[in-house]
């Protein structure tokens, strides 16, 4: 959703895909010449390419792009990137003026932060799911997905705040996004 808004605005949006299959939301319907109609409506005003960032020619390509980006945005568990080399300390040695954003389920430190997760999850610790529903029934996932949505709204913000703070002070940054905190709040 962060990076739908951002290419909607204008940005140059490069999405990084895995080599085997790409995005899994280009395999969900409906389907239009034989094209996911909801990948596409994600993923407009944006290019695609596939890289294994656990190859080191990848690696190289994918710095060789940081170089000249304004932005990078990632939704890994914590600590990946750092594990691939393609963390923010290291980015930022690169290019001292990128913004680097991560969304993840718990933020990148506490005692939830290396566990995996996704918009329900955030959804089902945050509290919203108890009150959804029946009030007598099980707790009930929203029927969008809030997360998701809230995080990339929040992500979208807090990088056009970090830019104009940029342009100030010339300071990189590395924003912190937790769906589950947000949803909490």
């Amino acid at each position: 959703y962060c990076t739908m808004q951002l290419a909607d605005m204008g940005a140059n949006v490069i999405k990084i895909e895995t080599p085997k299959g790409g995005d899994d939301t280009r395999a969900w319907g409906p389907f239009r010449n034989d094209s996911s109609v909801y990948f596409a409506s994600i993923n407009r005003n944006k290019r695609s390419i596939t890289l294994n960032l656990k190859a080191p020619e990848a690696k190289e390509l994918f710095k060789k792009m940081v170089r000249e980006a304004d932005v990078v945005i990632e939704n890994y568990r914590p600590g990946v990137m750092d594990r691939l080399g393609l963390g923010y300390e290291t980015l930022k040695e690169l290019n001292p003026r990128l913004i680097y954003c991560s969304i993840s389920a718990y933020g990148q430190v506490g005692p939830y932060a290396k566990r995996p997760g996704y918009d329900v999850i955030a959804q089902a610790v945050s509290g919203i799911m108890y009150m959804t529903g029946d009030p007598d029934g099980s707790p009930t996932k929203i029927g969008t997905a809030l997360g998701d949505w809230v995080g990339g709204l929040t992500a979208f913000g807090m990088i056009g705040t970090a830019m104009y703070y940029r342009s100030i002070t010339g300071k990189a940054q590395h924003i912190d996004i937790s769906l589950a905190r947000l949803l909490m709040w």
